[in-house]
């Protein structure tokens, strides 16, 4: 195996978006689910993108499964590992972004390294570590009210210090970055001599990704969004078709659309799909306590499969979310419908649906844990961020799905998706 580059991404369509962005510039790129099993078949791979369902669980849970996939990219011969975060930083004052960092830091004895969650290709630039959403800061922005982790500071030098207690966070603005790696590269240095071995670095423009990639490579770990993956990849500079045979070779069975995420985006993608596809809104409230919202759900979806892919959503409106959360609780009410999800895919895999399009980044982890999925080839690019995966190892071999977190893709998503997968 030719590794180059190991990420360690802390949800599953986040590794997705990342994937898809590596092999885009160049990167041989496979996608796995957690840390592979001995025999997973990687040879001549550039990148691998381990993913992880860590990015709204206990802290500590969040570190020792990072730190597992750190060591085991580190023994594949990955020079640098990047830890891939949302691009809107979501994290709450407990973490996990800054408990992750200074674990995975002080194992490689890292005395600095650059944070940055810009991605200007989809609207999220940083400036004066302030992170904007189309140019309206986070706290303002709709994204502000993510329903497990909730951001209303977009000053993300506070957002990181308030994570990692005792360790000072620096700034790297974009007049520094204006000047390129080296003058990124020294700047770092002033800032380790002050104790500041965390960094937000700004980037406003595509040019800002590559410099701050080229300045990162060298060192042994970063931390950003799936732009940050961009500049890496350039700078890795390997020439490569960045093509995995058949990733996109069309399968036999069934069609189908899980939706859990709750953004405004996904809730307009849904009302979309709802012209052309039999749509089923299952009841949230009774997610939580009646198994028989699942299996009504499943006996829906059998009637109508042969005739068509099919649509489920438990994806509700911001104030309906929030009835949820304050009657049964945020934890409970998200894993009590996040495990729903999972059930209902099983069963409709179980019915014959081999081509699979879910929505929600914690609805995906949670389906692909209970399909048993191993690891995936990349496909082509459905929307940005967003490719057709092909399965590997586990349980469900030879299936296509496409990831979606619920910001991403445009109104027709679902339908575009589907027929790319057709």
């Amino acid at each position: 195996m030719s590794l180059r580059l190991g990420c360690i991404a802390d949800d599953y369509t986040g590794a997705s978006d990342l994937a898809n962005t590596l092999t885009r510039n160049g990167l041989r790129t496979v996608q796995t689910i957690g840390v592979p099993e001995a025999g997973l078949p990687l040879e001549d791979v550039d990148a691998v993108v381990v993913s992880l369902k860590s990015r709204s669980i206990v802290a500590a849970d969040a570190v020792a499964s990072s730190r597992a996939a750190a060591r085991w990219l580190r023994s594949q011969g990955a020079g640098h590992v990047m830890f891939k975060i949302c691009s809107t930083f979501d994290s709450t004052d407990a973490g996990n972004i800054g408990p992750v960092t200074l674990a995975l830091q002080a194992d490689d004895g890292a005395e600095s390294l650059l944070v940055t969650p810009a991605f200007p290709e989809t609207g999220r630039t940083v400036y004066q570590g302030h992170l904007f959403v189309n140019g309206v800061p986070l706290n303002e922005s709709p994204l502000k009210d993510h329903p497990l982790n909730p951001m209303r500071d977009s000053n993300l030098v506070r957002v990181l210090q308030r994570q990692c207690g005792n360790a000072q966070i620096g700034l790297i603005d974009v007049e520094v970055v204006a000047r390129g790696p080296e003058a990124i590269l020294a700047r770092q240095r002033e800032l380790a001599k002050q104790h500041r071995g965390i960094a937000i670095i700004d980037a406003i423009r595509e040019s800002d990704l590559l410099a701050i990639g080229a300045a990162a490579i060298g060192q042994k770990l970063s931390v950003g969004a799936s732009g940050l993956g961009l500049g890496l990849a350039r700078a890795l500079a390997v020439n490569s078709t960045a093509k995995l045979a058949d990733a996109g070779t069309p399968v036999g069975g069934f069609a189908a659309c899980l939706v859990g995420s709750c953004s405004k985006a996904t809730l307009e993608q849904i009302d979309a799909a709802a012209r052309f596809l039999p749509v089923l809104r299952l009841r949230t409230e009774k997610l939580m306590d009646n198994p028989e919202e699942i299996s009504d759900g499943l006996e829906w979806a059998a009637a109508r499969l042969a005739a068509g892919p099919v649509l489920i959503a438990s994806s509700g409106s911001p104030e309906e979310v929030a009835r949820l959360q304050e009657r049964y609780g945020r934890e409970r009410a998200g894993h009590a419908i996040e495990q729903a999800m999972a059930a209902i895919a099983a069963g409709l895999v179980a019915r014959g649906v081999k081509r699979l399009v879910v929505g929600g980044g914690e609805t995906s982890g949670a389906v692909i844990n209970r399909l048993g999925i191993s690891a995936f080839q990349l496909g082509p690019e459905i929307a940005p961020g967003v490719p057709v995966l092909r399965s590997l190892g586990g349980n469900n071999t030879d299936m296509l799905l496409a990831l979606k977190s619920g910001n991403f893709g445009g109104r027709d998503f679902f339908m575009h998706a589907l027929a790319m997968m057709h």
